[in-house]
């Protein structure tokens, strides 16, 4: 209540607010308007107007710091980076990493992953597993978005054969190459 005593008569009527809303948009909308029509007609090249991306037919580079689809990582011998410490699961705010262990029959490493599962429809793409890994086993530095995975919820649960493969594909094809595979087949008509 006391927010609104500090208010002027003039903003509690909330009408000049939403005209001032208007006046901005309405500037901008006009603006590029007129930068677009007289590009068209070879004026006005040095000025550049707002786009809008054509998703998915452009899109935009990603930086190096987003935080796209998760990828586990791999040793020398194609084997995962993984000790199933359970700190990732651990740090999760969403509940959304599943992993059962198991041990190696050699014990060069005490333990691995037999399951590790992402429910990326529980995910908020945080990054806090990637933060609380020791080892650098898993990463968000995919630079492919989430996506429509499917329409069933088992097929936005992202097993450690998928989260392998990405890694695999990720060194093979880089990330450009990766956009094409996991985005470009989802496209509809």
């Amino acid at each position: 209540m006391k927010r609104i005593e500090q208010m002027s008569l003039w903003e509690r009527l909330y009408f000049p607010e939403v005209f001032r809303g208007l006046i901005l948009t309405g500037s901008r909308f006009w603006r590029n308007l007129t930068i677009h029509v007289l590009q068209k007609f070879g004026l006005a090249k040095q000025s550049s107007a707002s786009v809008t991306v054509q998703y998915p037919e452009e899109k935009w580079t990603y930086p190096d710091t987003y935080r796209g689809r998760h990828r586990l990582t791999l040793k020398l011998d194609d084997t995962v980076q993984c000790t199933a410490c359970y700190l990732c699961a651990t740090a999760c705010p969403a509940e959304c990493i599943y992993i059962e262990a198991g041990e190696y029959a050699d014990k060069s490493v005490e333990k691995f992953p037999i399951r590790y599962e992402i429910d990326t429809l529980r995910c908020i793409y945080c990054g806090y597993c990637v933060e609380a890994c020791p080892c650098d086993a898993i990463r968000m530095d995919s630079g492919t978005h989430p996506g429509n995975l499917g329409f069933n919820r088992q097929a936005f649960v992202e097993t450690k054969e998928v989260l392998m493969q990405r890694s695999k594909d990720l060194a093979e094809k880089g990330k450009a190459g990766l956009y094409e595979t996991y985005v470009k087949p989802y496209r509809h008509v």
